[in-house]
């Protein structure tokens, strides 16, 4: 029997790639001179060249902290790897933008830490939730524990759930990769999740759109799982318990188990 649901936050139930893409598009359209599209890929190939070129890569990585995160996070948290990350980041945020500028034939860095700080401004302006989300929240809240499992540092994602504030609410525990030490797919967060919530595998459903963190650790322990599959890809060597494409779909299958 079912008796906790544990939810991914990013892309599960915030649309964090539209708010990212958002903040690109009303960044990048500032400079008149360059097409919009070209000079956001430009930027985004320059940020992830750049972010996997710092020791503190592999830790990011390892805790779940991908590179245009990496654009507006402070990342002023506890432990030696954050404050790496802390020290290096406002210059990782002007040179991805300069670089960028840099590969579309313009060298201005004053400009590029212009850009990097209206980023910062955008990305916060645009927290998009999906439209299902408060709707499936709202039908789950009584009758199950609801427990957010999220990869990140702490400072960034609660600032995300500081800006959708109708979030946070909805969970008994909200458990952060950065604040346990290890992100998901380890074995390590979802033991953590588990104890948290004091249920055991079979008394507990992981629901979230990422193979290759949330479902790939669910399987490792033992936790069904309900993949959404936003973008109608085909799984090859992780197989979720269940799939659904949108949000609204885990209802049914919640019910039934």
């Amino acid at each position: 029997m079912i008796k906790t649901i544990f939810f991914d936050l990013d892309d599960t139930l915030l649309w964090d790639k539209k708010s990212i893409k958002t903040a690109f598009q009303e960044t990048c359209k500032t400079v008149a001179s360059l097409d919009p599209e070209r000079f956001e890929e430009a930027v985004r190939q320059e940020a992830t060249k750049l972010y996997q070129s710092y020791p503190t890569y592999p830790f990011t990585q390892m805790i779940g902290i991908n590179p245009f995160e990496g654009l507006w996070g402070t990342f002023d948290d506890s432990g030696v790897e954050f404050q790496q990350m802390h020290q290096l980041i406002n210059k990782y945020q002007v040179d991805a933008w300069t670089n960028g500028l840099k590969a579309c034939g313009i060298d201005d860095k004053v400009l590029g830490k212009q850009l990097a700080q209206q980023f910062v401004v955008e990305r916060k302006k645009h927290p998009f939730v999906y439209s299902e989300t408060f709707a499936v929240l709202d039908q789950l809240k009584d009758k199950y524990q609801l427990v957010l499992i999220t990869n990140g540092s702490p400072s960034l994602q609660r600032t995300k759930l500081t800006l959708t504030p109708e979030i946070a609410p909805y969970f008994t525990h909200i458990i952060i990769s950065g604040e346990v030490g290890v992100g998901k797919p380890d074995l390590q967060i979802f033991e953590f999740a588990l104890t948290t919530a004091a249920v055991v595998p079979q008394e507990a459903i992981m629901v979230g759109d990422n193979l290759m963190t949330d479902i790939l650790g669910a399987n490792r322990t033992g936790i069904p799982n309900i993949w959404i599959n936003h973008h109608q890809q085909t799984p090859e060597t992780v197989q979720p318990t269940h799939e659904v494409a949108r949000l609204a779909e885990i209802l049914p299958i919640i019910e039934k188990l």
